[in-house]
């Protein structure tokens, strides 16, 4: 990691902190103890990036992710840690199979439960129960999508 890489991360961050209302300008603005108070981060590591002086661990990276409502793979990717490459985007994955993928489109919670190998007289009860943990605006047709994404991701 260069200090160009972290000052681009630092700065990258430190816009993210002021659209969320987070004052980390004024000296007694209080935004830095603020954010470090609701990501349970230390107050040191919050300064020591916006000084760019060093880069926060993983753990702290995670827990500013949250905070700020960004995905952690945009933060390691942010940061240099990794590059889009090397961390796939799962919705990437899933818009676009692998050549050789055993399907051509996303299965079914039917075809789902085949590959699960859930017994015939108990997949609907399967598709009714793995639909109540799906998103409720999501169409009928996409729940099978996400829910070949769960299935491929634990392999």
């Amino acid at each position: 990691m260069t200090s160009q890489d972290l000052d681009a991360f630092a700065a990258w961050v430190e816009d993210l902190m002021r659209d969320r209302g987070y004052d980390i300008d004024s000296p007694r603005g209080g935004g830095k103890s603020r954010i470090a108070d609701e990501a349970g981060v230390h107050r040191a590591a919050v300064t020591r990036l916006l000084q760019r002086q060093s880069m926060p661990d993983l753990e702290t990276t995670r827990r500013l992710a949250r905070v700020l409502g960004v995905p952690v793979r945009d933060m390691l990717i942010r940061s240099g840690r990794l590059t889009a490459e090397e961390l796939a985007d799962p919705h990437d994955y899933l818009a676009s199979p692998a050549p050789g993928a055993e399907f051509a489109r996303r299965p079914t919670l039917e075809e789902v439960a085949d590959l699960l190998g859930v017994p015939a007289d108990r997949r609907e009860m399967f598709v009714r129960v793995v639909e109540q943990f799906l998103p409720n605006d999501m169409p009928a047709a996409e729940h099978a999508e996400h829910a070949d994404a769960r299935l491929l991701m634990t392999d």
